[in-house]
């Protein structure tokens, strides 16, 4: 005797699903401004990340010269 098939279906991540909900509620172009936007909050959020760490070895730096 043969086991019936097993069919197995993947539960969309939170993500997934947010994503199907916006699909549903926005135009694409909105859909895509929302993106840029948030991609461009990223990369704000990377530099000013890198001109703390810069401005923390300049210091380093001139504190090192200075003694």
């Amino acid at each position: 005797m043969q086991a019936a098939p097993v069919r197995a279906t993947a539960i969309p991540s939170f993500t997934d699903a947010l994503r199907a909900v916006e699909s549903l509620l926005m135009s694409s172009g909105q859909r895509t401004a929302r993106r840029n936007a948030w991609t461009s909050v990223l990369e704000d959020r990377r530099r000013a990340k890198d001109r703390v760490e810069a401005e923390r070895v300049l210091e380093e730096v001139v504190a090192s010269r200075m003694s």
